[in-house]
């Protein structure tokens, strides 16, 4: 239980940069998220891996919940949307996480965040309700992105820059890359972090090892009692 306790620390600080890395971008280039949109949540197809919600998990059996979040799992495997999600819609496309402090890493890089294409160039993954809301601060985001993939660049009907030489000027538009956030993460348990699943699924795993371990360490302590 100390190695999931200390994995689950460095999972959070693995987050904290990954949150602000991922803000700083969307906010400079203002495609920040909806107010009290929930579509990515209403998603059915989001992957996750268990070492994503391990805190998660931590946190629901250190308040004495992870035994009813464990059985409300099993009565709902038929679910596909995250049981953390709270709805606020009748669509379901609004609403709030419940559990934000401990949301997954997608969850805090999904929205506006860099993909590397087949060909191995670097473009902006946007989601449809920030790009509708936003179509052109979204135009001019994806057009700096794709211009950074490029040595030579240039700006049609004007003559700012003729190459993107600046390292200021890539920071403040180059989108971080969700791939290798994904891969930050895998890295600290291969075990836990390798394998991409449904949220609901991630989350049972990680309920499961937790349980597991929990019980471990009370029955070692209860022998050593007596």
């Amino acid at each position: 239980m100390i190695r999931l306790r200390e994995l689950s620390n460095k999972v959070m600080d693995v987050y904290q940069i990954l949150s602000k890395e991922f803000n700083t971008f969307q906010s400079k280039q203002g495609l920040t998220c909806i107010e009290k949109c929930g579509a990515c949540c209403n998603n059915p197809d989001i992957e996750v891996s268990p070492l994503e919600l391990l805190p998660y998990a931590l946190h629901l059996l250190e308040t004495g919940q992870a035994l009813k979040i464990y059985d409300d799992l099993n009565n709902s495997e038929t679910a596909a949307v995250c049981l953390q999600y709270r709805q606020t819609s009748l669509s379901g496309d609004q609403g709030y996480c419940g559990m934000y402090e401990y949301r997954p890493g997608i969850c805090r890089m999904f929205g506006a965040a860099g993909f590397k294409t087949k060909s191995g160039s670097a473009t902006l993954s946007v989601c449809k309700p920030i790009k509708t809301s936003v179509p052109e601060k979204y135009a001019a985001a994806l057009i700096a992105t794709q211009a950074l993939s490029h040595t030579t660049m240039t700006v049609e009907n004007n003559n700012r820059y003729l190459a993107a030489n600046s390292e200021n000027e890539k920071s403040a538009c180059k989108p971080p890359m969700i791939d290798e956030g994904r891969q930050r993460i895998a890295q600290l348990d291969y075990e836990l972090g390798e394998k991409l699943m449904p949220i609901n699924q991630a989350l049972k795993y990680a309920l499961e090892k937790i349980l597991l371990s929990d019980f471990y360490a009370c029955s070692e302590g209860d022998n050593a009692a007596a």
